[in-house]
């Protein structure tokens, strides 16, 4: 079991979690997926787990010719105009969690064209704050794309329960 940190302050942003030994194909429609109460896809990664995405993830993003392959399912998030087609080259190793398991963070105000009709693309980087002020996390919680929370790798760090 793992509760993961705030790097600036030190404020835990989750419960204890159980690591999953893969990360969940996102890559299934939204449609097939299904829907919550909310009229979202439901969340990625089940309540009280955790994910390690090895590939690159969210902003800052590039063309794909730049980008090597990844041999994982895609983590497609869904783009605003201007970045169609445009592929994740942000930080590797990004922990994927339950939205309601980090319960501590709070949506940062300015979205902007990051948001969608039913929540955050997730496509404009950090956009979940620790209550210091940080930005320890991104959530991608649109009804047309993945609904999961990822941890930054340098904002937020492990530390293992007994």
């Amino acid at each position: 079991m793992t509760v993961f940190h705030c790097a600036k302050c030190g404020t835990a942003l989750t419960p204890d979690l159980r690591e999953l030994r893969a990360v969940p194909d996102a890559a299934a429609p939204a449609a097939k997926r299904g829907r919550t109460t909310e009229g979202v896809a439901p969340p990625t990664v089940p309540r009280g787990t955790y994910a390690i995405d090895p590939d690159p993830w969210g902003a800052p993003f590039t063309t794909p010719d730049t980008q090597p392959a990844s041999p994982h399912p895609a983590r497609a998030l869904l783009m605003p105009p201007g970045m169609t087609g445009m592929v994740p080259a942000g930080p590797r190793n990004s922990v994927i969690v339950h939205p309601d398991d980090a319960s501590t963070l709070q949506l940062a105000d300015s979205l902007g064209i990051h948001h969608g009709c039913c929540g955050p693309l997730g496509t404009g980087g950090p956009n979940m704050t620790c209550p210091c002020g940080a930005k320890a996390a991104t959530l991608a919680a649109d009804c047309m794309g993945p609904h999961e929370l990822h941890l930054h790798p340098l904002r937020t760090y492990a530390v293992p329960s007994a």
